[in-house]
């Protein structure tokens, strides 16, 4: 038994420590690359992901894991060995169903379809990206009869990012989101207000929005000797080892907000990579995230019901003006809140506001669901793109690089991710509610105090890694399940009152 276990322990930091590398080779591929160096990132990360694939599925792991599983031997194990032994079997189980000539091939794919999507993206020109996506979705649909499971062949997808979800469940939670989003944008559409209404769309100096954004991270208590801030073309996080996380933004984008309410959303999940559970848990299948839905609700929590709060800004307000006063000397807080909370369709996800954004998940989610049942082909995408955005929405892209090439997600193969996006945003809303109950959070935010926020979060969501599935740990904080009704509850209360 002690073989064993040693075993699996000295395989599972190996396989964590491949993981920090890759992490490390995707990190820099989307910031300091140099552009040529593409074709032997693509080597490279392949190579490592067949590598790690091959540790995941051998047989002497297996033989290992089989041994400590059975029953007898199970029930000797102590907790932790036990909680390590059983999450190892459900992750390795699904990994042996699949080849490592198809995870290296997969790898390579997705190396060189990023780098087209760019260049799509410069282009403004789908055909570029296109005959990559469509070898990406026949790989999917490949994965899919790999892992097999019942039902249409997108839960086998969904399930890689939010274990146990169905198309089935979703659909259900998406067809009532977008009954009470849409209805809810029709009658703000309505209101004297919103023919009225000002965005924020003064320039601010890149140097001056970094330096903005690093002071509101620092406040979150986002550990500057564990984490780093770098700009990409599109935000994201990404964890190269236990004390260091890397996050992103972009200082390009037309509006300043995006830097700002990014980093914060980035910063939100950084938190929650930093609070995972280490000590005896360290470099195991247990010190990671149950979905990346859970993760979504930790980085839409502190952009959305945090950092567009009111109480946030009469801590953070009086210091943008000191550090911008030309932009801000005819804006009060009353303007600068309703600014910051401004209702508008708009093209680009991750520039939507807070109401319509899950409008843009429930979009890619129709058109992956129609891509793996063969219903539609790549080369429809852009087309039926713009009819799905002028159908949920009222406004239509008038390029690729405003419709379907705006997202870098399915470049990377994420089929069956935009869904966490979404379900992430529900269980923020259920959060942010519970929290509301057990502490005064929002007098602790006005004066510019997080840390008891970080510390409820990581004794109430962090803290489990993957001791249990986000659906568990969602009821035991919550005392309920994935609720879109709370979501839509909290968005009238909020977005009535300022419409």
């Amino acid at each position: 038994m002690k073989e064993s276990l040693d075993f699996i322990y000295k395989q599972q930091k190996e396989l964590s420590t491949i993981g920090g590398i890759g992490a490390l080779l995707g990190w820099d591929q989307m910031t300091y690359m140099p552009e040529k160096g593409i074709v032997e990132r693509s080597e490279q990360t392949a190579f490592l992901s067949k590598l790690a694939h091959e540790k995941i599925i051998s047989e002497k792991f297996w033989n290992h894991i089989e041994k400590l599983s059975k029953e007898d031997t199970l029930k000797s194990l102590s907790e932790k060995d036990k909680n390590v032994v059983k999450r190892l079997k459900k992750d390795v189980e699904k990994s042996r169903k699949i080849p490592s000539d198809f995870v290296e091939n997969f790898s390579k794919a997705t190396t060189l379809a990023y780098q087209a999507w760019e260049k799509a993206r410069k282009k403004n020109d789908f055909k570029i990206f296109s005959p990559h996506l469509e070898k990406i979705v026949n790989l999917e649909k490949k994965y899919s009869t790999y892992i097999d499971l019942p039902g249409p062949r997108y839960n086998s997808l969904l399930d890689d990012y939010e274990e146990g979800m169905t198309v089935d469940v979703l659909k259900k939670e998406f067809v009532f989101l977008k009954k009470n989003l849409t209805n809810l944008l029709e009658k703000i559409k309505n209101s004297d207000f919103y023919q009225d209404q000002k965005s924020f769309d003064k320039k601010v100096d890149a140097q001056k929005q970094e330096e903005l954004c690093n002071i509101i991270i620092k406040k979150m208590n986002l550990p500057k000797d564990r984490s780093r801030l770098d700009e990409s073309t599109h935000p994201f996080t990404t964890s190269i080892g236990n004390d260091d996380v890397r996050i992103t933004t972009s200082f390009k984008r037309k509006s300043a907000l995006f830097s700002l309410f990014s980093t914060i959303h980035e910063a939100g999940h950084a938190l929650y990579e930093l609070g995972m559970p280490r000590g005896e848990y360290k470099n195991t299948a247990i010190s990671d995230a149950p979905s990346l839905g859970l993760h979504e609700s930790q980085s839409r929590f502190w952009e959305n019901m945090i950092a567009r709060s009111r109480s946030f800004w009469n801590y953070f307000f009086p210091i943008f003006k000191k550090k911008i006063p030309d932009l801000l000397k005819d804006i009060n807080l009353d303007e600068w809140y309703r600014m910051i909370n401004i209702v508008k369709p708009s093209l680009i996800r991750v520039e939507a506001d807070e109401l319509t954004y899950c409008l843009h998940v429930i979009l890619r989610f129709e058109l992956e669901v129609d891509l793996m049942q063969d219903k539609i082909q790549v080369k429809d995408l852009p087309v039926l793109w713009n009819e799905k955005m002028d159908e949920m929405l009222g406004v239509r892209p008038k390029n690729d690089v405003e419709g379907v090439l705006q997202d870098m997600h399915w470049s990377g193969g994420n089929f069956g991710y935009f869904p966490t996006y979404a379900i992430g945003t529900i269980y923020a809303s259920q959060i942010s509610k519970k929290l509301a109950e057990k502490q005064n959070i929002f007098e602790e935010v006005g004066k510019g105090e997080f840390k008891n926020i970080v510390l409820w979060l990581n004794k109430n969501i962090h803290c489990y890694g993957r001791l249990m599935t986000a659906d568990e740990i969602i009821k035991k904080c919550c005392g309920e399940g994935l609720n879109s009704e709370v979501f839509v509850d909290y968005l009238k209360d909020k977005y009535l009152d300022i419409y």
